[in-house]
């Protein structure tokens, strides 16, 4: 007892205590929880990679049993848990926690489901390609090495990587007061930022998010905002809106699919599902039916049936906002400089940290392999002075009593060095023969070259950079996996479904019972004039087409009543189906009254300055026309807004598109039509009623009516009768009338024809014509095949009618 009092020293506890814990904080952050900048590994991580590189475990080698490469690691280099190593090994070789994986596993590594991975006495492994690429050269003293633990073995500081791992697979580690989350990135990006870099030392943060998009997750997904992204770039901190990737789709029944492709990186794919099914049974999320995880080794889908009546979008909405189907990724990049020092990184100061390491590699790998040829090329040289004497060489060994005074002979004999000595006396007899001699010379030679070149590196520090660029180049080639991330450039609190949905052509179809859905138009097959057509949609008991018009899927749909009011939805809104469903009821959308008919279709500029420039006509079925500026309806609420005041009995029946100098024509069912300039039309408030655009004869009203543009040329005047026959007409054949009169024939009406029930205006014969019946069959021609005739002609049959059908709606595409 006394002896342990004496050995004891006396301290303040608060001095002790802060000193200790200091240590203690210092040894987590450099030895366990930080990366270090220059190879992007923490030292278990470099611990493991290099005790497989000692085994020989390359990627082409036999798989190994991890608890053989655990034990390796536990033994020499890391004193601490078998757990935490064998952990840090798994993650290793997850695809979907590096997007690069360092490991190539043989057995159950884990999932994203949050399963474990067996225990490490059934898996085994080996080292990835990529990460032989971390320890290339390093025989060749590129990196320092210090003792191990107890002081048995050599352990290298950092591996002289060719890959910038530190943001190849990013980091995740939690130290003492200070905690480090780095997300992966895509190699091709990578390699051409630090190639930008290094050919442009001022680059800015701006100039490399040019080739670094932003982070490239294993999982896929999509990420949002530029911005956040740069800023993120440009400090080191920051947070990043991420979402999986998700589509609608319709089932072959005609309810409709939340198909989930892709979910947030270091989301658990169980624990999401799970919340899924409890936010469904708290009704915080309705219209969902049922909820299966179809995902297999072709990869990740999550199927979420949809109640019938449910709208996709909302739903989808609600699982962005009410689960981790989007997340914040909150980016901190705190690395370790130089192996000591913690410091939160901005981009360019990683890829510069990471280019100057590769400069001191290359500079130590150049120093090795010089010394080597030089050293080889001092002994070609002893050899080659021996050759040139060999008789004399071979007489002096012979005078000497032994090897000692044979070695001191040819050293005082012939000026050679102690090593060229060596050399000689160990060389073999056939070296005299003629074609071993040339090959030393020769092989001095390019030592000699090897040297210079070798010297011409260490002077030139551009050199150096060069091979910097050509390694990376060669990075390029080994690994040119495109990127799995989506980038959105807008910021998340502006983002809408419109960002995920593509821009491309799409048919809207409307029926005269209120179903809409929004189609691919290549769905109908082409077929020629007259031919009798495919079934267009299922639509219900006495049900028939109405509307059909083609749109882009990003356009705003205004939707004119025959009450004259207005609604609108953006074209992406509407479901996608297919040619043969039914398509959903237009109340899911809009607001209408029970007597209220959608009559027409506008799709509308997005663009400001476009609307400001833009003007509507419309046109009731009773003649009335009417000029109002676009601007009215750039805002329309859901419930809808009064377009314009009708008369009695009246009703809206078409909206267009209306531009100065413009004409405008109107066709009635009784084969009459007038044309007349937008200028005989002032333009008028949004509740006003109108004038009078054609006198209508009893029992007659308007069919069609449409804008003829001043600026384009070869217009035709294109219509159809009810009965399958239709026309064109050379515009110029309609002189321009009065506003208001009675108009003039525009087609030859028999029993044979019917009534006209279509008419528009077309300016080229290269569009495809698309009519359809009002029992849904539908028929896709070229306009070309579709005669052009007089203007009091009967037409031609574009499409052959079953009994008791007729023709109900056309459009052109």
């Amino acid at each position: 007892m006394d002896d342990i009092i004496e050995r004891t020293e006396g301290r303040e506890i608060v001095t002790e205590m802060k000193e200790s814990y200091l240590d203690y904080a210092m040894s987590v952050i450099v030895m366990r929880a930080l990366p270090d900048v220059r190879d992007g590994l923490k030292p278990v991580h470099r611990r493991i990679l290099y005790a497989m590189h000692e085994l020989g475990l390359t990627h082409s080698a036999k798989y190994r049993k991890s608890a053989n490469v655990v034990g390796e690691v536990l033994g020499k280099y890391h004193p601490h848990g078998d757990t935490a190593v064998y952990d840090s090994l798994v993650r290793m070789a997850q695809d979907f926690s590096f997007r690069y994986p360092l490991i190539e596993g043989q057995g159950n590594f884990g999932s994203i489901d949050g399963d474990s991975a067996a225990a490490m006495r059934y898996t085994e492994c080996r080292m990835a390609r990529i990460a032989e690429l971390m320890l290339a050269d390093i025989e060749k003293d590129t990196v320092p090495f210090s003792p191990n633990y107890d002081g048995s073995k050599q352990e290298p500081v950092v591996l002289p990587t060719v890959v910038p791992q530190l943001l190849l697979n990013g980091s995740l580690g939690i130290a003492v007061g200070m905690a480090t989350n780095i997300p992966p990135h895509n190699m091709l990006e990578l390699a051409n930022a630090i190639i930008h870099l290094i050919e442009n030392p001022q680059a800015t943060t701006e100039d490399l998010m040019e080739f670094v998009k932003g982070p490239d997750f294993p999982t896929g997904g999509i990420i949002f905002n530029k911005k956040d992204i740069r800023q993120t770039y440009a400090t080191g901190r920051g947070g990043i809106l991420t979402r999986g990737e998700a589509e609608i789709t319709e089932t072959k029944q005609g309810s409709f699919q939340i198909i989930i492709n892709s979910i947030p990186y270091q989301v658990n794919k169980t624990t999401l599902l799970e919340k899924i099914a409890d936010l469904v049974n708290q009704k915080r999320i309705e219209g969902i039916r049922d909820l299966r995880d179809e995902s297999d080794k072709d990869g990740m889908r999550i199927a979420i049936d949809l109640k019938n009546g449910a709208f996709p979008q909302k739903v989808l909405n609600a699982l962005y906002k009410h689960t981790d189907l989007e997340r914040v990724f909150h980016v901190n990049t705190l690395a370790l400089i130089d192996g000591l020092q913690p410091q939160v990184l901005a981009l360019k100061t990683i890829l510069e940290e990471f280019i100057k390491h590769r400069q001191v590699v290359i500079e130590r790998r150049t120093r090795f392999d010089l010394t080597k040829a030089e050293e080889r090329a001092h002994i070609l040289e002893g050899l080659k002075i021996a050759l040139d004497h060999i008789d004399k060489v071979i007489a002096t060994i012979r005078k000497s009593k032994d090897k000692e005074e044979a070695h001191k002979n040819l050293i005082n004999n012939f000026t050679l060095t102690t090593i060229q000595a060596s050399a000689i006396l160990e060389m073999r007899l056939q070296t005299l023969a003629g074609l071993e001699r040339k090959k030393i010379e020769d092989e001095l030679a390019e030592k000699l070259r090897l040297i210079a070149e070798l010297k011409g590196i260490l002077k030139d520090p551009k050199k150096i950079l060069a091979i910097i660029k050509n390694e990376t180049e060669e990075l390029k080639k080994a690994f040119p996996e495109e990127r799995r991330t989506r980038v959105i450039a807008h910021a998340a609190k502006s983002i809408s479904i419109e960002d995920m949905v593509p821009e491309e052509e799409a048919a809207i179809i409307l029926t005269k019972s209120g179903y809409i859905k929004r189609i691919d138009p290549q769905e109908y097959r082409m077929q020629k004039r007259g031919g009798k057509g495919t079934i267009g949609m299922a639509t219900k008991e006495e049900d028939v087409v109405d509307q059909f018009l083609t749109v882009h899927t990003h356009d705003n749909l205004l939707f004119f009543t025959s009450l004259g009011k207005v609604y609108q939805i953006h074209s992406y809104e509407i479901p996608e189906g297919r040619r043969t469903s039914k398509g959903k009821s237009i109340a899911n959308f809009l607001m209408l009254a029970d007597t209220e008919q959608i009559t027409s279709i506008l799709p509308i500029p997005k663009a400001q300055k476009d609307i400001a420039e833009l003007s509507l006509i419309m046109i009731t079925r009773c003649g009335i026309v009417k000029k109002i500026e676009a601007k009215f309806f750039t805002d329309v609420r859901r419930s809808g807004i009064i377009a314009i005041k009708l008369g009695a009995g009246d009703a809206l029946g078409w909206v267009h598109t209306l531009h100065k100098s413009d004409d405008v024509i109107l066709v009635t069912k009784g084969g009459m039509s007038i044309r007349f300039q937008e200028g005989d039309t002032r333009t008028m408030g949004r509740t006003s009623a109108g004038v009078r655009g054609i006198k209508l004869k009893k029992d007659d009203n308007v069919v069609g009516a449409d804008v003829i543009a001043k600026t384009a040329k070869n217009q035709k005047l294109l219509v159809v009768a009810e009965n399958g026959f239709g026309k064109k007409t050379n515009i110029g054949e309609y002189k321009i009338q009065g506003r208001g009169g009675s108009g003039i024939k525009t087609m030859n009406i028999t029993a044979k024809t019917g009534p006209i029930v279509a008419a528009r205006i077309i300016s080229t014969d290269e569009e495809d014509l698309i009519a359809v019946s009002q029992h849904g069959q539908v028929i896709r021609t070229t306009l070309s095949t579709v005669s052009t005739l007089g203007r009091s002609t009967q037409g031609v049959r574009i499409m052959k009618m079953d009994t008791n059908d007729k023709i109900a709606s056309i459009t052109t595409l």
